[in-house]
């Protein structure tokens, strides 16, 4: 082989080396392979959630629902992987980006997710909506999946009062075990 093209295939070869220990250090370091996970601590890879975990750490929440069941779609496999790939690719260009702001906004899509895990979870379970649905909670209207969301009047479930990065209390205190 002549001189120019050892130099060329030991480059190829050098740089392909430098590129996949690169990709390696990135999963690693990003904790990339925990967002595969149903654990709520995944969601605290990146500091602005800090407070969203926080809050339900300490909610009635806690024990029932973690975060994927109430924020992605339940029973398919392929929705739940393409919610789960979409919001990633949108939260990190936004903390890449530093366009998010303190108080973290859910998306319409997001809210769509949550409202319907909302009437998937409590539509048999609580005896005060069967007694209600009549007049609140009626699917005649389509006020439940088209207009009126449930945190409307359960503001502080599950994430409590204040969602803020800068004012919820110990929010910077979340440990990962």
């Amino acid at each position: 082989m002549e001189k120019n093209k050892k130099i060329v295939v030991y480059g190829t070869v050098l740089s392909l080396l430098i590129a996949a220990s690169l990709f390696v250090y990135t999963v690693y370091a990003s904790n990339m392979l925990s967002y595969l996970s149903s654990d709520p601590k995944a969601c605290i890879n990146c500091h602005t959630m800090n407070s969203a975990y926080a809050t339900w750490q300490r909610s009635s929440h806690r024990n029932v629902a973690k975060c994927v069941d109430c924020h992605l779609p339940v029973g398919d496999v392929v929705a739940k992987y393409k919610s789960k790939a979409i919001d990633g690719w949108n939260h990190s260009v936004a903390f890449t980006l530093n366009t998010y702001e303190n108080n973290i906004q859910i998306s319409d899509d997001g809210a769509s997710r949550v409202q319907a895990n909302c009437i998937r979870c409590h539509t048999s379970e609580s005896a005060t909506l069967k007694l209600n649905a009549d007049k609140y909670h009626s699917g005649k209207d389509g006020s439940l999946e088209t207009g009126r969301k449930c945190w409307e009047c359960h503001k502080y479930v599950p994430h409590g009062k204040v969602r803020s990065l800068i004012s919820t209390p110990y929010n910077l205190g979340v440990k990962k075990k």
